[in-house]
């Protein structure tokens, strides 16, 4: 189970580590010292954070009855990012900054883009934004900032084709309250109605054929003999979207499964579901946007300016908080001495920390492969 992994586990990757929650990577790291029995940060393991702040902070659930004013969300947002985390303090992780892009090729939207990233938008950026404005979509994902939103317009889709439909009901097991926290954290809904040409996404990794993962685009095309849906990926696979489970376990026995077939809805998602998806067009209203970040993780989903379709965008949409620029400068600053620092060590120096790290990753040099 999870325990023996974590234990025989040499390297933890945490990618899209913004989306981390301060306390979260710190209940990681807690985690990891107890299984491994080791009081070094993380139990000892060699451990690589991957993301960007500029983008969606963590999704935070707030008690019931708690102030919720809007403001002082954002005026605490520097305690909800990983980086304040005491367990990042004690990592004390080495920085590099990756500088080059390779989403977007386009000079124009990349200096559109650099020009958010920088809090530096201007009447030019702005005039360049109105050039893609498109009152409605035109065949394309669509990406929005509320759920709402996004139900209602997958909801409408669906009812415009022809067919019959099919219906496939979530089944729980466990305690009541852990099966709702799983039902909440669940993409997949508790009734999922599907006719053939819906576009759906998956839910959830395929972790035993790997045919898809979490992400995943498609449509449907049929369905099988036993009676669930047949999807065309966008990569032209045909995939047979069986039941799958999500569950919560506790030394290897579960505490709590939930059952479903692991799709979704997806002629429009939510901005924050988009992150990490790259996508040659889509058509976004950013009118609502009320996050820092969010207008930028949906304008750098496209690859290109010609890819993009905006139905509106208001002032947050090109908004990042001021912290995270500042703590971005110290990212810089801090990769830019790590690489001068290397720059300086002896070519056999270099060696010997290479291979150091490639133990620490249980991992092979080339060398010995062809021997």
């Amino acid at each position: 189970g999870v325990f023996k992994r974590v234990g025989d586990a040499r390297t933890l990757i945490i990618d899209e580590v913004s989306m981390l929650s301060a306390r979260t990577l710190t209940m990681v790291d807690a985690v990891c010292r107890e299984v491994r029995r080791d009081q070094r940060p993380f139990g000892g393991l060699q451990v690589i954070l991957v993301g960007d702040f500029f983008q969606l902070p963590p999704v935070e659930r707030r008690d019931v009855g708690e102030r919720d004013p809007q403001a002082e969300a954002f005026a605490q947002i520097e305690q909800r990012f990983a980086f304040s985390s005491p367990a990042w303090r004690a990592l004390a992780p080495l920085v590099c900054y990756l500088s080059e892009q390779h989403r977007q090729e386009d000079e124009l939207f990349l200096g559109l883009l650099t020009a958010l990233r920088r809090g530096d938008i201007d009447d030019d950026h702005r005039s360049l934004l109105e050039t893609r404005h498109a009152p409605t979509p035109t065949g394309v994902t669509q990406l929005y900032s509320h759920n709402a939103d996004v139900d209602a317009i997958n909801d409408t889709e669906l009812n415009k084709l022809k067919g019959d439909q099919r219906a496939y009901h979530m089944s729980s097991n466990g305690k009541d309250t852990l099966v709702a926290g799983l039902k909440r954290g669940c993409l997949s809904p508790e009734t999922l109605i599907l006719k053939v040409g819906a576009r759906v996404m998956f839910t959830k990794n395929d972790h035993v054929m790997h045919k898809y993962v979490n992400g995943t685009l498609g449509v449907v095309t049929g369905f099988s003999d036993t009676g669930y849906p047949v999807v065309k990926t966008t990569d032209n696979k045909f995939v047979v979207a069986e039941p799958d489970e999500w569950r919560i376990e506790d030394a290897g026995r579960p505490l709590a499964t939930i059952t479903q077939v692991p799709l979704r809805l997806a002629w429009a998602m939510t901005v924050h579901k988009s992150q990490g998806m790259s996508l040659d067009a889509a058509h976004m209203d950013l009118s609502n946007a009320f996050e820092y970040g969010q207008g930028y993780v949906a304008l750098s989903r496209v690859r290109t300016l010609a890819g993009l379709s905006l139905g509106g965008i208001n002032q947050r949409a090109l908004e990042v908080h001021p912290d995270i620029l500042d703590v971005d400068a110290d990212f810089r600053a801090l990769s830019s001495d790590a690489r001068d620092a290397f720059a300086a060590m002896s070519k056999a120096e270099l060696a010997r920390m290479h291979t150091a790290f490639v133990d620490a990753c249980a991992g092979t040099e080339p060398e010995a492969e062809e021997e």
